[in-house]
């Protein structure tokens, strides 16, 4: 089920990936064109929740990964040359 409301358009910041699914205070929005539809379906919800997740964790994976290699590299014992 889900119910249409006249929404505002979502900041990029609430945009799951490049798609058309926003989180506003805790519910998912699938946005079209001038309107917003309030996803209900808790599958459905939990699906985006799990992707949501994922899609943090890869983002703060590549941060990491990005910070290591502006850092200087660490000088291991033992190996001279």
């Amino acid at each position: 089920m889900s119910s249409r409301t006249p929404s505002p358009p979502p900041t990029r910041s609430e945009r799951l990936a490049r798609s058309p699914v926003v989180r506003r205070g805790g519910q998912w929005w699938l946005v079209t064109g001038s309107e917003s539809i309030l996803a209900k379906d808790p599958t459905f919800t939990s699906a985006l929740d799990r992707f949501a997740d994922a899609m943090t964790a890869a983002d703060q994976t590549v941060a990491d990964l990005h910070s290591q290699q502006d850092d200087p590299p660490t000088p291991r014992p033992g190996r001279r040359r």
